[in-house]
């Protein structure tokens, strides 16, 4: 049971959300997610400990970056979020996600 209550916790957030959108398109690195929100690093560190405490993500680090991903290990948090990320509205999308969009993967290094 606690462990249903974290992933539904983590889906409860607008800002995990997003994460979990741009994160969709593959692998990011934290800084690219912090330009991507505008939000500070303690902040955006809040959200993606919380997404990844829940199981829905994972965490690679390489230098000094940690480069994180939607975690496919486990089909049904896999299922959850595809379902998750597929009823939002495109238009509302478009006016949530929009600073998330055009991110691109790359090392500040």
């Amino acid at each position: 049971m606690d462990e249903l209550v974290s992933i539904f916790r983590a889906l409860s957030d607008p800002t995990r959300l997003r994460i979990l959108k741009l994160l969709e398109g593959g692998e990011v690195c934290v800084c690219n997610i912090v330009n991507a929100f505008g939000m500070s690093q303690p902040k955006v560190s809040f959200h993606l400990g919380v997404l990844q405490d829940a199981g829905l993500i994972k965490g690679r680090k390489q230098g000094r970056w940690i480069h994180y991903s939607i975690d496919d290990s486990d089909l049904f948090r896999r299922f959850l979020i595809l379902s998750v990320l597929e009823r939002i509205d495109p238009e509302e999308q478009a006016s949530v996600f929009g600073c998330a969009s055009g991110v691109k993967n790359e090392d500040p290094n």
